[in-house]
């Protein structure tokens, strides 16, 4: 039961992000900003979530995770509401600063939820396949939203609502399903109620971020664990990034590139939930460790396919690989972070972990483009390939203890 409630509350959760995926960029030069505005503005997100994220996953541990939820949704849709009639840089900043917001209000109370429930029913459940089944989920819900943002905009305009604004409005209408979703599905027995409770809860978020950070210090399974997401977060821009350009150069224009890229991407997303779906029956073959070992390596090889096989069906077919392995990576890396800690800590552990990707992934995307204009993108990818591949190495910390006593601060 409450695997399956996770599952619908994840895919509720994602299926609007697959709807905007898109437009990200379109909207706001289809409304008149130039890529330089949109680029600043959109950086914005960014820079919230890193300086929020801890916070909001100590409020997660502290108030519980049902109301941080409920206030993200109210946050998200606020957020879209506003992109319905943004048309100025100055909206749409607000409109970047508020997904800031949610995303890092949203960023691990859904997971810490399903695992603590889980774990409260049986401390020996099989959380490792609940997340499995969780990343499926999560890429078959951004792949159909994508697929159904570009059927909508195909589809528009209707009325007053030109083609591009269409995906935002169903996408408004599923975030207020998924609040409600969230209210009716997500059951939370936290003590105390009211202001008071609320003043205290408050009161506990630094408790809760030193709790995560001391877990940090104590523990070298986590300092892994978190070192993999820097090595992770850079490498990304090379396969999410680099790798449209590099499909440019395949095809010979930007244009040709970006009509493939639209379906090619919502396969991705679904060659990542084929990944997630399948990877607990490998993980329970070698272990999670070794699993993770082998994903990272294997990614790193798929990155390097990128930048070396020839014409779009070779690019493309290690791209899909790639993102097979990334959605399964990600089932297992969480795996092993939760084994790591108990309820106490949960949220504001996954919230580090998220935090830590934030910068790694600014960095990669200065490093690596800036390889790719002087030594070219064939260096520059590689050079991403061989970064996913060096973390490989750090999973194997945690293997010396898979289910670990918790290490508390």
């Amino acid at each position: 039961m409450i695997r399956r409630r996770f599952l619908i509350l994840l895919a509720l959760r994602w299926l609007p992000v697959g709807l905007l995926i898109p437009l990200s960029a379109l909207l706001p030069l289809d409304r008149g900003l130039t890529l330089a505005q949109y680029g600043s503005a959109a950086a914005l997100q960014g820079l919230v979530v890193l300086f929020l994220e801890l916070p909001t996953g100590g409020l997660s541990d502290a108030l519980g995770r049902r109301p941080v939820l409920l206030l993200a949704g109210v946050v998200e849709i606020t957020a879209l509401s506003l992109l319905t009639v943004a048309d100025a840089v100055a909206l749409f900043v607000v409109f970047y600063a508020l997904q800031g917001v949610y995303r890092a209000l949203d960023s691990g109370p859904l997971e810490a939820w399903y695992v603590d429930s889980a774990l409260a029913d049986d401390e020996n459940a099989d959380i490792e396949s609940g997340l499995g089944r969780g990343g499926a989920v999560l890429g078959v819900a951004v792949g159909a939203g994508a697929l159904l943002s570009g059927g909508l905009v195909a589809l528009g305009p209707i009325g007053p609502v030109d083609a591009l604004t269409l995906p935002v409005w169903v996408a408004l209408a599923l975030q207020v399903v998924s609040l409600i979703a969230v209210a009716t599905l997500m059951t939370e027995d936290r003590p105390g109620r009211g202001p008071a409770a609320l003043l205290l809860s408050v009161r506990q978020v630094p408790a809760a971020i030193a709790g995560a950070v001391g877990l940090l210090r104590r523990s070298r399974v986590i300092v892994a664990l978190v070192s993999v997401e820097l090595f992770w977060g850079f490498g990304m821009v090379a396969f999410e990034t680099l790798m449209p350009v590099r499909l440019a150069d395949v095809v010979g224009g930007t244009d040709e590139a970006s009509a493939l890229m639209g379906p090619v991407g919502a396969v991705g997303w679904l060659a990542s939930a084929v990944g997630a779906a399948l990877i607990p029956l490998l993980s329970r073959r070698v272990g999670a460790p070794w699993t993770g070992f082998l994903l990272r390596l294997v990614q790193g090889t798929t990155v390097a396919g990128m930048a070396l096989l020839a014409g779009p069906v070779g690019v493309i077919t290690a791209y899909l690989v790639c993102y097979c392995v990334h959605g399964a990576s990600g089932a297992v890396h969480n795996a092993l972070l939760h084994r790591q800690v108990e309820g106490p800590y949960r949220a504001s552990l996954l919230s580090l972990n998220s935090m830590v990707a934030q910068p790694a992934g600014a960095l990669g995307l200065i490093v690596l483009t800036s390889i790719a204009s002087g030594a070219g993108l064939v260096t520059a990818l590689l050079s991403g390939a061989v970064v996913l591949a060096v973390a490989a190495p750090l999973y194997l910390v945690s293997s010396i203890s898979v289910v670990p006593k918790p290490v508390y601060p």
